[in-house]
C-alpha cells in the first residue's frame, strides 16, 4: 500500500470501531465512553470523535445529550420500522438499477453472486453461526445489486438502511438457515436482474426483506432483552 492510498489515523479508527459493532464485540445499548475508546484503539479523542458522528450518520452510533454516545439499540418496534423502511428504499433502488444498469453492472452482480454461492455461509465449529467470510459476500452481493442506480443519495441511504439490518442480523438468534432457501432467494434476484425483469426482481427483494423480518421478529423477546440486557449491566456497573 502507497502513501497516499494508506487509510488514515481517523478511518482506521472508524473502520475497528464499526467492525466491532457490527461483529457484535461492541453490544446494542453499550456505552461508548471516549477514554475508553481512546485506550482501545490507541487515538485521540478527535480521532474518536471522528469515528463516533461517521458512525451516528450511519445508524450505528447514537449520541445522547450529557450522556455521550452509545451502540444502537435493537427492539421489535425498530425492526418493523426499519423494514418497512428497507422494502420501500431497496426496492426503488433496485428498480432504478434494472432500468438503467448497463453489462458492466450485470458482471458485478454475476461476479458478486458467484462468490456469495461459492462462500460457505455456517461455521463448520458452530452450526448457528454465519462466517464472517459469507457475511462480506453478502453484504457485497446487495451492494452489487443496488449499484446499478444512477441516483447516489437514494444508494447511501439504502445502504445506510441495511448497515442498521446488519445489526439485527449480527445480535439476533440464527436466522433459521435450516428451514429457509437463502441460497434460492438470491439466485431469484440475479435471474431477474439479467432478465432485465424489474417487476420480478422487485419482488424477490422485497419477499427476502420481509422473511428476514419475519424470522427475527418470531424472536421478538430475545431481540427486546439484548438491550435490556445490556441497559441492566450498564446501570448495575455505575
Amino acid at each position: 500500500m502507497t502513501r497516499s492510498s494508506a487509510p488514515t489515523r481517523a478511518e482506521q479508527v472508524y473502520l475497528r470501531l464499526r467492525a466491532d459493532i457490527l461483529a457484535g464485540r461492541q453490544r446494542p445499548g453499550t456505552r461508548l465512553p471516549f477514554a475508553e475508546l481512546s485506550t482501545r484503539y490507541g487515538a485521540s479523542m478527535g480521532v474518536v470523535r471522528e469515528a463516533l458522528s461517521r458512525l451516528t450518520a450511519e445508524g450505528l452510533v447514537e449520541s445522547e445529550p450529557q450522556h455521550g454516545s452509545r451502540v444502537t439499540p435493537v427492539s421489535t418496534v425498530d425492526l418493523a420500522h426499519l423494514t418497512e423502511a428497507r422494502r420501500a428504499i431497496e426496492t426503488l433502488v433496485l428498480r432504478q438499477a434494472v432500468e438503467h444498469g448497463g453489462v458492466d453492472w450485470e458482471s458485478q452482480v454475476l461476479a458478486a453472486h458467484h462468490r456469495l454461492e461459492r462462500t460457505p455461509q455456517m461455521a463448520e465449529d458452530d452450526p448457528d453461526r454465519v462466517t464472517e467470510e459469507w457475511a462480506a459476500a453478502h453484504s457485497a452481493y446487495h451492494l452489487a445489486l443496488l449499484s446499478g442506480c444512477p441516483n447516489p443519495r437514494l444508494l447511501a441511504v439504502a445502504q445506510s438502511l441495511r448497515d442498521s439490518a446488519e445489526l439485527y442480523r449480527r445480535w439476533s438468534v440464527p436466522l433459521g438457515h435450516g428451514h429457509r432457501d437463502v441460497a434460492g432467494e438470491h439466485r431469484r434476484m440475479l435471474d431477474a436482474v439479467l432478465a432485465h425483469d424489474a417487476d420480478a426482481a422487485v419482488a424477490a427483494l422485497a419477499e427476502h426483506i420481509e422473511h428476514t423480518a419475519r424470522v427475527l421478529l418470531e424472536a421478538g423477546s430475545d431481540l427486546d432483552d439484548e438491550t435490556d440486557d445490556e441497559t441492566g449491566d450498564e446501570a448495575a456497573g455505575g
